[in-house]
């Protein structure tokens, strides 16, 4: 049986990040406002460890800033302390995340020495014209240069995209989808562009010249980009911000396609795609019912949230009924198997 996995998570806002990207404010997306102290540090860990089952997988996390930026020796104080848990067996490894412009021999050396197993970078985009819009600072060569280096230091690569930018279509998407299946991340997190208070994204999007991409038209792209990654084998381990006090509608959240569970309504969504291509394969759309048999673990992303998958194939196909049920003895009577 395979351990539990359990990350303790550091924010350090805006830290060792020159560069003002349009649709960043880290303090609003970290619900954190102040700067981390060293007892801050401390007892967040020791908080996270008497929750954590001792058999689990543990590691630090340095989350909201380009942490290998930040001043030197300000870097190695927390990289020491994190570093006092791995001697003591309390924790695996430490995992940070930054940018890929702020990565080189001599950094990784010392992440190294410190005990970092994990180096996540923010990439956003593999298109050079998207990345000028956004005021990134970097380039797609930085990414492929960083990513390269990280890989040939034995870390784990984590690579961290959005959706929606100004400039972006869905053919950029995909094509940065497709070139970063070439680069082979550990894991990855797709990230909807939201419209944050705050930041300069907000003023295009009040003057007019910025305009978000609807809930169901990222949905159906992130359905796409996931159908994808995990065709080649790419874990995906987060869609969208982390619900906060600040990150959603009503708080810090202005516009964009939110939701708390989008990675449910995407796995619905990849369930009801190939339904449907099912549904047309065997030729049932002139079924006045369906039967539709699948595992425990996938009738939720069967029958959708508020159940609008059974819904959709009523409304699309003219179905009185569509049944979901568990694989039991009697799936082979069924219309389709999923």
């Amino acid at each position: 049986m395979s351990k539990e996995y359990a990350v303790i998570p550091i924010f350090i806002p805006h830290k060792g990040c020159p560069f003002d990207c349009i649709y960043c404010n880290q303090k609003n997306i970290s619900g954190q406002k102040e700067e981390v102290t060293e007892e801050m540090m401390i007892s967040t860990i020791e908080s996270h460890l008497n929750t954590i089952d001792g058999d689990s997988y543990v590691e630090i996390a340095f989350y909201g800033g380009s942490f290998t930026g930040i001043e030197k020796n300000e870097q190695f104080k927390f990289l020491e302390i994190a570093g006092r848990y791995i001697r003591d067996g309390h924790v695996k490894g430490i995992r940070l995340s930054t940018r890929p412009d702020y990565i080189n021999k001599n950094i990784l050396d010392y992440l190294r020495e410190f005990g970092v197993s994990t180096i996540e970078l923010g990439v956003q985009s593999l298109d050079d014209e998207i990345l000028r819009k956004s005021c990134r600072g970097h380039n797609v060569k930085s990414v492929y240069d960083a990513s390269n280096l990280i890989k040939d230091y034995g870390f784990t690569l984590g690579l961290q995209t959005m959706l929606g930018l100004p400039g972006d279509t869905v053919e950029k998407a995909l094509y940065t989808a497709n070139k970063i299946t070439d680069i082979k991340p550990n894991i990855l997190r797709i990230y909807p562009t939201l419209v944050i208070r705050g930041t300069y994204l907000e003023k295009m999007y009040n003057k007019g010249v910025y305009t978000p991409p609807s809930l169901n038209e990222t949905v159906e792209l992130c359905a796409k980009l996931l159908s994808m990654y995990r065709e080649n084998g790419i874990n995906v381990i987060r869609i969208g911000l982390q619900p906060t006090e600040n990150i959603k509608v009503g708080g810090d959240v202005i516009a964009g396609p939110f939701h708390p569970a989008i990675r449910q309504l995407v796995e619905s969504r990849i369930a009801r795609n190939k339904i449907d291509e099912l549904i047309k394969k065997m030729h049932l759309s002139s079924k006045n019912s369906i039967k539709i048999c699948t595992s425990r673990e996938r009738i939720s992303d069967v029958v959708g949230q508020k159940r609008e998958n059974i819904s959709y194939f009523k409304s699309k196909y003219g179905y009185n009924k569509v049944t979901v049920r568990e694989h039991g003895g009697a799936c082979e009577i069924y219309d389709i198997k999923y």
